[in-house]
């Protein structure tokens, strides 16, 4: 099972590339491994009837104690029949609704495939918190499939609405989970269920866990998303809102009932929304003209129905609910592929616009009307079985005195005859002579015979369900008796009921014969209705476009009050903030002690004042760049602080932020007036004073308690020895950097991704093109040996005598009074030996000071340099990739790192150390956090490429731009 879900996720992949070669035909090999998991499913069914439940599991998480479980049980092997059996049809359907097609289709069929994965995934998983990652993984994955017209507003409504629905009833459904598994102490399902925990915490859960199911399952008040997902194409209705993701609340319901129907909460949640839900489908599904919106509206009404008895709680509603749900998920997605065909032939599915299509399309006809009977309950089919076996339960418990089983009762009774009219009405208007009606006869062209294959094969399958009824009840009857046999206080049957074609002339036969009855009356008074929007005096769509509304309203409205556009505010704010609440735990502490010593080194009485005084006269400076500089003193200060106290690899890394930060604030000055302005004098200097004095004294104050503080031996002082055995290196920091704190510089390097992608889009307005690549061009050949230099008009010979040979590739492209010959001889000679230094950093850095983090510095020196004196096409021809490239190269590998050794059954991160003697070399050592190091450098060096390329080059694009269009540097047009 664990393979099959690695096959399904893996398979996918492959897809698009496969259609783009032999086009729709591909849908034949993604439904092989449909195919592949039914018949897996088909032969453990002698070992899942027996007891012998089937189980595997990887332990994943296991400090949580979470799995990735799989676990097949009579219910879970029932859904996966249903799951991948009508996946398979559904996919090789696809084949000929697809057929002519390119536009996305091999998106379409990967995600479609991998949409079955995660509802096998779903259906089969014992672990709770593993179960809700798939839950709203069918969210995302059916988000895409309703989208698949995207260029249709309507499609992207539709698609959206359902993922908001959908993702917002599993948010709910999975604090419920917490708190479920928190009462409990596990997170497996089948140890929930054994142990039927009880209280308020369990009702509240409960609860929880219903809202997830409702929404998932379009019950009342979330009904409304499944018919807006009909703009989806037809496959997509046939499968996830017929057969597979409607299905998903329904199973959590089927699997919740048998422990936990007696809760409090549950059956008049589960009750009253279903048979409201069976009602109101069934009557709007009367006023509708399309087929396809018919049937929306009819399975909404069905899922009510299916909620109502499956969720009931009793053994004998159990057994008639799961027969139903298989039943529904045959003749439902039988029905929807047939109004494919219609769509796809005709290119309409309004009923005012059909007529005589039976007579033309037999075969087809026959078929929809055996789905329609089993739909409606009439013998011999498999929904005929499963709707007496329903009336049965329900009239036992109804009988006994049980309110709730009245009222379910009444209602399957209500909501059976509106599924009899919707039916016929989709019978009638699909396919009967309509005389006197004025519609023109139709004209249908005979479809592919495959095209009909899975409709008739699905509609074929409910009649020989309906007659193999005593093996169906053999199957089922294991889950059935996992429920009670009756309500407390109601009489248990005289003897359980069993699922069979003929059980005499009992009162549920004489129920549904009725119901048959007064449904074809009501579809003869409703069938002049005309479709109309609205049952109640209000629709969820309208309530849900409200609620959208008021959320966006309430987000300009809180976007207006705290985002003032000024950023004195910002940081002001945020510094109040900080000093309120440190300061009111530092008093609510209780006493301190204070152990404070003057200095360590002597270096600390010279280093401090000149910081101090930097910061000071920094907040007097009155140009921008000297108030950078002197912000930079107090860094370099902080490099000497480090150097000598021990902490080489910091200082050597402070240096070069210094550096790199002092180069990038030069940058972004060349655009910005050099001196600061009255407009850009400091308001309210003195309450400014009072903020940062606060702050200031908070910190000191929390670096003093907090070091006196501490009661327990630091961590840190085992650093060294751990270092050394775990890490296999002798540079601490380096090693705690990439190996014992390796989380925390995972998420370093998120923050820097996240840096270069914000300045980037800062810059780069209008596109994230890389435009270095266009400025590695060949030079123009020129008939003279003259240097180029670049001008507004373009690339061209000098004129003013100069014959100075460029010892840089951009050089030339350098205007002569911005050129310097020395800086690029220098830069020159140094390049290649600045990267070969850097390089020895990264590598030398788990034994010596240095690192990924110290070489990608350097490495990014080396390229500041390049630009500096060549500029930016001397950038695109020292750092031709992509700076995007290497940001997701180093990223991608950090993140192997630490997925890796999950599949050897390891901690994420956990390094491995190799040491060999070979011939000449000599020994050598390796340890796999190396690689981890080398992702930190290429992310390092994409960070410092990204800033020069959109701070240094584009900058300068747009500035030569702005020049050859006769305007000023930094005013816009």
């Amino acid at each position: 099972m664990l393979a099959l879900l690695g096959a399904f996720a893996v398979i996918p992949i492959l897809l698009p590339w496969l259609v783009s070669r032999i086009g729709a035909r591909a849908f034949y090999v993604a439904a092989a491994l449909p195919v592949i998991a039914f018949a897996h499913t088909v032969w453990l069914a002698p070992q899942v009837q027996s007891g012998d439940v089937p189980f595997e599991a990887y332990d994943w998480i296991p400090a949580l104690g979470i799995q990735l479980s799989m676990r097949m049980d009579t219910l879970a092997w029932v859904m996966a029949l249903i799951v991948t059996g009508v996946g398979a049809l559904v996919m090789i359907y696809c084949r000929w609704y697809f057929r002519g097609k390119s536009d996305g289709v091999g998106q379409f069929s990967a995600v479609l495939l991998a949409f079955a994965g995660a509802m096998y995934g779903l259906v089969l998983t014992d672990d709770l918190v593993v179960l809700v990652m798939f839950w709203e993984i069918t969210s995302i994955l059916s988000y895409l499939l309703i989208g698949f017209y995207n260029r249709r507003a309507a499609s992207r409504r539709a698609a959206l609405q359902a993922l908001l629905v959908t993702t917002l009833g599993g948010l709910v459904m999975l604090i419920g989970v917490v708190l479920l598994v928190v009462e409990a102490g596990t997170s497996s399902l089948s140890t929930i269920l054994a142990q039927a925990p009880s209280g308020p915490i369990v009702d509240a859960a409960l609860i929880l866990l219903l809202v997830g199911a409702l929404s998932k399952s379009a019950i009342f008040p979330f009904h409304f998303w499944l018919p807006g997902a009909m703009a989806a194409p037809t496959p997509v209705s046939a499968y996830l809102h017929a057969a597979a993701m409607v299905k998903a609340g329904i199973y959590l319901i089927a699997r919740l009932a048998p422990i936990f129907a007696l809760a409090a909460p549950w059956r008049p949640i589960v009750i009253s929304l279903g048979v409201f839900t069976m009602i109101l489908g069934g009557l709007q599904a009367l006023r509708e003209a399309d087929l396809k919106r018919i049937l929306a509206f009819g399975t909404v009404s069905q899922l009510g129905m299916l909620t109502v008895v499956i969720g009931y709680g009793t053994r004998d509603a159990a057994l008639a609910g799961l027969a139903l749900l298989i039943g529904h998920a045959l003749f439902k997605s039988a029905l929807f592929l047939v109004v494919g065909v219609i769509d796809r032939q005709l290119s309409t599915r309004d009923i005012n616009e059909l007529n005589g299509l039976g007579r033309q399309a037999p075969v087809m006809a026959v078929f929809s009307f055996i789905a329609v009977a089993s739909m409606a309950g009439i013998i011999p089919t498999i929904g005929f079985v499963a709707k007496e076996g329903a009336l049965t339960a329900l009239l036992e418990e109804a009988a006994g005195g049980s309110a709730w089983g009245l009222v379910a009762l009444l209602g399957i009774v209500l909501g059976s005859v509106l599924t009899m009219a919707y039916g016929a009405r989709f019978l009638w208007g699909a396919f009967w002579t309509k005389k006197d009606s004025g519609i023109a006869r139709t004209e249908w062209p005979d479809p592919p015979i495959g095209f009909l294959a899975a409709p008739v094969l699905l509609s074929g399958l409910s009649i020989v369900a309906g007659i193999a009824a005593p093996a169906i009840d053999d199957a089922l009857t294991p889950y059935a008796d996992t429920a009670p046999t009756s309500t407390p206080g109601v009489p248990a049957p005289d003897h359980p009921y069993y699922l069979a074609l003929w059980h005499g002339l009992e009162p549920a036969l004489f129920i549904s014969l009725g119901t048959v009855g007064l449904g074809l009356v009501v579809f003869l008074l409703t069938r002049g209705w005309t479709a109309r929007a609205r049952v109640l005096p209000f629709t969820a769509n309208e309530v849900y476009n409200l609620v959208l509304r008021g959320i966006a309203r309430l987000s300009v409205l809180t976007t207006s009050l705290t985002q003032r556009g000024s950023l004195a505010v910002y940081v002001g704010t945020i510094f109040v903030v900080f000093v309120a609440a440190e300061a009111t735990a530092l008093i609510a502490g209780g006493g301190c002690e204070a152990r404070l010593t003057l200095f360590q080194t002597p270096m600390q009485l010279v280093a401090a004042p000149l910081m101090i005084i930097a910061g000071v006269i920094a907040v007097r400076a009155r140009k921008r760049y000297t108030g950078v500089v002197l912000v930079s003193v107090t860094g370099l200060g902080m490099v000497t602080l480090f150097a000598t106290s021990g902490a080489p690899d910091l200082a050597v890394t402070q240096v070069l932020v210094e550096t790199v930060t002092l180069v990038a604030f030069a940058l972004v000055l060349r655009r910005i007036p050099a001196r600061l302005g009255e407009h850009n004098a400091s308001v309210l200097p003195v309450l400014r004073a009072v903020i940062a004095a606060a702050v200031g004294v908070t910190m000191a104050a929390i670096a003093i308690i907090a070091t006196s503080s501490r009661v327990a031996t630091p961590i840190s002082e085992r650093f060294p020895e751990l270092a050394y055995e775990l890490g296999h290196g002798r540079n601490v920091v380096n090693v705690a950097l990439v190996d014992l704190r390796g989380w925390d510089t995972m998420g370093e390097l998120s923050v820097l991704i996240l840096a270069a992608t914000g300045v980037a889009s800062l810059v780069f307005v209008t596109h994230r093109a890389d435009t270095l690549s266009d400025f590695t061009a060949p030079l123009p050949r020129t008939r003279t040996r003259r240097p180029l230099v670049e001008t507004a008009e373009g690339v061209k010979p000098r004129t003013d005598g100069s014959q100075r040979q460029a010892w840089l590739v951009g050089g030339q492209r350098v205007k002569p009074e911005n050129r310097s010959i020395l800086l690029e001889v220098i830069v020159r000679v140094l390049f290649h030996s600045i990267i070969v230094v850097s390089l020895y950093l990264l590598f030398a850095g788990h034994n010596l000071p240095g690192g990924g983090f110290a070489g990608g510095l350097v490495a990014g020196m080396a390229l500041v340099m390049r630009y500096v004196a060549g500029g930016r096409y001397e950038l695109g021809a020292a750092a031709p990739a992509d700076a995007g490239r290497l940001l997701g190269i180093g990223v991608s590998l950090a993140v192997a790192c630490a997925v890796v050794p999950l599949l050897f059954g390891a901690a994420p991160l956990t390094s491995t150390f190799f040491e060999a003697d070979l011939p000449v070399i000599g020994h050598i050592e390796f340890v796999t956090s190396t690689i981890f190091d080398v992702g930190v450098y290429l992310v390092v060096i994409g960070l410092v490429l990204d800033v020069l390329r959109s701070l240094g080059a584009e900058v300068d694009r747009q500035a030569q731009a702005q020049t050859a269009a006769g305007l000023r540097p930094g005013v816009s047009a």
